[in-house]
């Protein structure tokens, strides 16, 4: 059984009997959190980028727990000087782990710290875990090659900005499900701030109209279920 936890904007955990995995931890001073990052004790974390809505608290996680913070070259370097454990990684690598591997895939957005330091490409996340393939976009328009990312890894679920201004919008979250032909869609990074107020309802009616795709829509604190044989 593999659980996918929704902890508010772009923020989730991937959990089953091989580890946590803890995804852009934005938890305090999230007005959508039902967490505190006190709770949080993954073996994993992956930032998505710098953005202090996606960095949020993985550097004080990381010392408290002693989670290892999975991100691109200039990210993790920002996370190692103050004082967090990290593996360095890029766009095109795998890095395996017992539940099953990480990889890292383009998204299309800007990438730097609240202190103004550059932190190198954002990325998207595929998540293989106990053959359960699982797409976290980060921050990013729609682009062509999320086809790509469908053909080679077989998505099974994906987890997409639905919020639009910073990232897609509704329109093109629905292109983003065709373009992956994920079989189940949860979106993200909505209505945390009015800027990104978006109906995660109206996503689910034109998923029903235009895709196969099962639209699933979690609040904060909610969990989804699934094993990869009822995929």
């Amino acid at each position: 059984m593999v659980k996918i936890k929704f902890l508010g904007h772009s923020c989730f955990s991937i959990e089953g009997d091989q580890g946590k995995v803890l995804i852009d931890p934005f938890i305090k001073g999230n007005p959508s959190a039902k967490a505190t990052y006190e709770d949080l004790k993954p073996d994993l974390i992956l930032l998505t980028h710098g953005h202090g809505d996606h960095l949020g608290d993985a550097i004080e996680i990381s010392q408290k727990t002693g989670a290892t913070i999975l991100a691109v070259y200039e990210l993790a370097n920002y996370c190692q000087e103050k004082g967090a454990k990290v593996f360095h990684a890029h766009m095109g690598g795998k890095i395996v782990y017992p539940f099953g591997w990480v990889k890292l895939i383009p998204a299309f957005h800007s990438s730097s710290t609240h202190d103004g330091v550059y932190t190198g490409s954002p990325v998207g996340f595929i998540v293989n875990y106990q053959d359960v393939h699982i797409y976290h976009a980060g921050d990013t328009c729609v682009f062509g090659d999320m086809k790509l990312a469908g053909k080679l890894f077989g998505i099974d679920i994906a987890l997409l900005p639905i919020g639009g201004n910073f990232v897609m919008d509704i329109e093109e979250a629905i292109e983003a499900v065709r373009l992956t032909d994920c079989k189940i869609a949860i979106p993200m990074h909505y209505g945390t701030f009015p800027v990104i107020e978006a109906d995660p309802e109206e996503f689910r009616r034109l998923a029903d109209i235009h895709t196969d795709c099962d639209v699933v829509i979690l609040k904060p604190g909610e969990t989804f279920e699934t094993v990869s044989a009822l995929l």
